[in-house]
């Protein structure tokens, strides 16, 4: 199984992309360790358990297409929620009397 490679491939980018965005003021764009943390722990995890079943492949198109693509918009769809909500409790609240 190669599902890895593809969130393996986005955690580089993530990484490579870091110190640009925590100068950013963007409150999403400040939580990026958050995403590249859970992609490289993902990454790793799945590394482990495939190699431990003997599945461990570098290259099967298919596969990363169905389920890695899936998998990695997943982490980032649940990264972003996190973000967002994240972002939305640290804006001051306008109070009128």
């Amino acid at each position: 199984m190669s599902c890895y490679v593809v969130p393996l491939v986005e955690a580089a980018i993530v990484s490579a992309c870091r110190k640009r965005a925590l100068r950013s003021s963007s409150p999403l764009l400040q939580e990026l360790p958050a995403l590249e943390k859970m992609l490289w722990g993902g990454t790793v995890m799945l590394i482990v358990d495939h190699a431990i079943n003997g599945e461990l492949f570098a290259w099967t198109p298919m596969e990363m297409l169905k389920v890695g693509v899936p998998m990695s918009l997943a982490i980032t769809l649940v990264w972003l929620v996190y973000a967002l909500v994240k972002a939305r409790k640290k804006e001051p609240k306008l109070t009128t009397k």
